[in-house]
């Protein structure tokens, strides 16, 4: 083989590898110059999520500029849930809202990061588990492609939806009646002790308990928080106090240090406030509902 040939056939190679070298490049960059939302719409497999996302408002959020890390079900994923779930969260914004929230973590953790946690703290608040003992596996699911890079973020690819815990906090979500409930727990500061382990038995008012309120006071509330965390700890009992356990007492020691009073001679009330549903379930404890927001001296 003649020099001149030798020298075109290695020419040949090295335009080969530039090619290929530059095609990848230009592809990382459009993905990179793509958002969560957009690099997941364009992958083509997160359509029901894309959609989720879309339905519970959080387009705007996931395509800020973070950096988020999104632990993302396939259409196939969404797929595998029980016949009738995926339509009822769809029509529940905040319930579906916690649920994508459990799928997001803080920051841009790319899998050789991933590989060395043991838990992560989600958007939602709660922690996942993360075990790395065959494979990768986020709670219950299975990591099958990592390190989609986002211009925000990044994406790793799961084969299961995961669902948060039923917490007080989420269990006061899914009922649907605690909006006002949930809004002062997050101005006070206490969202995270209510996902702790507890158990705690929370005496919560619903909404309409709290539009009996005078707006001033309502409002004077969730602008003094050490004062509203006073009223909403008085809601509050240590221990898992069963409505069985509750028509037993006169009075139970509350969180914020007072004592509220049980009279059962006609229904329950605490505090003057009737109970109107009781031992709504939580995995860190239960909910009794009242027709009144309670105060303390």
């Amino acid at each position: 083989m003649s020099r001149l040939m030798k020298v075109m056939q290695v020419c040949t190679v090295v335009a080969a590898v530039a090619i290929v070298v530059t095609s990848a490049s230009a592809g990382e960059n459009r993905g990179a110059s793509q958002n969560i939302v957009q690099t997941a719409t364009a992958a083509g497999q997160f359509k029901t999520l894309v959609k989720a996302v879309e339905a519970a408002g959080l387009v705007d959020t996931l395509s800020g500029p973070g950096p988020f890390t999104v632990f993302a079900p396939t259409d196939e994923a969404f797929a595998k849930l029980p016949e009738g779930a995926l339509d009822g969260l769809l029509k529940n914004p905040d319930a579906l809202k916690s649920v994508l929230l459990y799928h997001v973590v803080p920051g841009k953790v790319m899998a050789a990061d991933v590989l060395k946690l043991k838990t992560a703290k989600t958007a939602l608040g709660q922690t996942v588990k993360i075990d790395t003992a065959k494979g990768v596996r986020v709670e219950n699911a299975n990591v099958v492609a990592t390190d989609i890079v986002a211009s925000n973020g990044v994406i790793h690819v799961l084969d299961t939806v995961i669902m948060p815990k039923n917490d007080i906090i989420e269990a006061a979500r899914s009922a649907g009646s605690f909006k006002t409930l949930l809004t002062a727990i997050e101005a006070a500061g206490l969202t995270d002790t209510l996902r702790g382990d507890g158990p705690f038995t929370v005496f919560a008012p619903t909404d309409d308990a709290f539009a009996k309120l005078p707006k001033a006071t309502l409002d004077g509330l969730l602008k003094d928080k050490s004062k509203l965390a006073s009223v909403l700890t008085y809601h509050v009992v240590a221990g898992k106090v069963l409505a069985a356990d509750v028509v037993k007492l006169t009075e139970a020691k509350t969180v914020q240090g007072q004592s509220v009073k049980i009279d059962t001679t006609s229904g329950v009330t605490v505090d003057g406030a009737r109970v109107l549903k009781t031992d709504v379930p939580a995995t860190n404890g239960v909910i009794h509902v009242i027709d009144t927001v309670i105060m303390p001296d």
